[in-house]
């Protein structure tokens, strides 16, 4: 008999262990310009050939060399104040502790070798716990950093379908190291979230400036600079999921109600009966970017892009027609999601009439996007309609039904109301539902519309 990593070994063509994977909501289905590298719309998580893990080993409280040698100066002006000779032995004692604080601040922040992390409480005093290898996890690290430390590099996400590499972000919020994710490498595989990732230096520094604290168990803890929220959904990633409530993580995992605002320095309270644990759906927001975490079970019963695919074309199979001009419609293939076709269907999203494009119905020069709907005479939105792609989103295998308003990206029923109701955060303390294929806020009574297509008439 073969113990499981024996197994693994002796059997190299094996499928890798996939933990789940994470998926930036904005994208639907690939980045603009296309995936490129660690740069993609969705990463997968697998088990690593050799762990990478590491776990907290030993805390050192050190001053900062100044802080050190001003003590050294000290030492000498008193003793030589009182016309005493300093004794050798004191003065090697000054010279050895100077030397050892500065060898152990500067050797555990930035050693090679070993992983740390460091706390400025103030200008002369710094704690650093020191991280030892993990032999039962893997660690992936995602930000904004395209730094190798960084399995996954995500930059902020501009909403609306102009997204793309060549917008420019004045200043980004998205943390260059912005968290880190914890999987055991036994079954059931669960993986844990933590805030800010490990530098090229394997360092993460928490400066003067950051929040942080000690734990009545005498730890360290802390707060990146705007933060790593996290919301599990109640029911998982379902039919009948529901929003859960959002929380922010600490460096160590811990779970926090929300500051007053992003990048307050007062934490908000331990919630001492959540866990950093994610789960399939769970959302982790990095203040600039939202990603889905889909566990590995929950990827292999949702509906893949195949699915999704042949949805489509059972859509154009059924020939739907503009009631106006009785041209027939068609969804554009995939491969072509962002280019508006000629049979391309367009909805007012008021009543979710579909129709083929027409020039005509506008009730105002001001409101160019406002138009009056020929069959119900309701007035709204007149956008063309996409397919929603990424199948990570979808909560059912249900037909593409529902349009979300305004952008108009279709997709399930049950997919469209659960993302209607899901509050994201925007900004520094606003939320707000959102389109997860593109990341448009929403809008309109439900933030969503059931379509109402017209059959052929022959």
């Amino acid at each position: 008999m073969f113990s499981p990593s024996q197994e693994e070994h002796c059997a190299p063509n094996k499928e890798p262990v996939k933990y789940g994977e994470l998926v930036v909501l904005g994208y639907n289905g690939s980045l603009p310009n296309g995936d490129r590298g660690r740069r993609k719309s969705r990463f997968a998580l697998y088990k690593r050939p050799k762990a990478n893990g590491v776990k907290p080993s030993s805390v050192h409280v050190i001053s900062t060399p100044q802080a050190s040698k001003k003590r050294c100066h000290q030492f000498r002006t008193t003793e030589a104040s009182s016309e005493a000779v300093v004794p050798e032995s004191k003065a090697t004692m000054c010279r050895q502790e100077f030397a050892q604080r500065s060898t152990l601040e500067f050797g555990a922040i930035s050693s090679k070798g070993q992983h740390s992390i460091s706390y400025t409480l103030s200008r002369n005093q710094t704690v650093v716990v020191e991280y030892t290898h993990d032999k039962d996890t893997d660690m992936f690290q995602v930000g904004r950093s395209t730094e190798s430390p960084i399995d996954f590099v995500v930059t902020d996400t501009i909403s609306g379908s102009q997204n793309n590499d060549e917008t420019q972000i004045t200043q980004s919020t998205i943390s260059r190291f912005a968290c880190r994710i914890v999987c055991d490498r036994s079954p059931p595989y669960t993986a844990r979230i933590f805030a800010a990732g490990f530098d090229s230096s394997k360092n993460i520094f928490l400066g003067e400036k950051a929040a942080k604290w000690k734990n009545p168990d005498g730890h360290m803890d802390g707060l990146t600079t705007n933060g790593v929220l996290v919301m599990h959904p109640k029911g998982g990633f379902t039919e009948e999921s529901k929003p859960g409530v959002w929380r922010e993580i600490s460096v160590c995992g811990e779970v926090y109600t929300l500051r007053e605002t992003r990048s307050a320095q007062q934490r908000g309270k331990l919630v001492e009966n959540e866990t950093n644990v994610l789960q399939d759906g769970s959302l982790i927001d990095l203040c600039g970017a939202t990603l889905l975490w889909r566990t590995a079970d929950g990827l292999f019963h949702a509906p893949t892009q195949k699915h999704i695919e042949a949805l489509r074309q059972e859509i154009n199979a059924a020939r739907p027609q503009c009631p106006v001009g009785l041209n027939t419609l068609a969804f554009p293939s995939i491969n072509r999601k962002d280019v508006v076709e000629e049979k391309q269907p367009w909805a007012y999203l008021s009543c979710g009439h579909v129709h083929g494009y027409h020039n005509w119905g506008h009730r105002s020069d001001t409101e160019a996007n406002e138009r009056e709907c020929p069959m119900c005479r309701t007035v709204g939105p007149y956008v063309p309609l996409w397919l929603g792609c990424e199948a990570g989103f979808y909560v059912d295998a249900g037909p593409p039904t529902h349009a979300f308003t305004p952008c108009g990206h279709v997709c399930s029923e049950k997919s469209a109301k659960y993302w209607s109701q899901i509050p994201l955060p925007h900004g520094t303390h606003a939320f707000h539902a959102a389109c997860p294929f593109c990341a448009t806020q929403l809008s309109g009574e439900h933030n969503c519309v059931k379509l109402i297509f017209q059959g052929p008439i022959d």
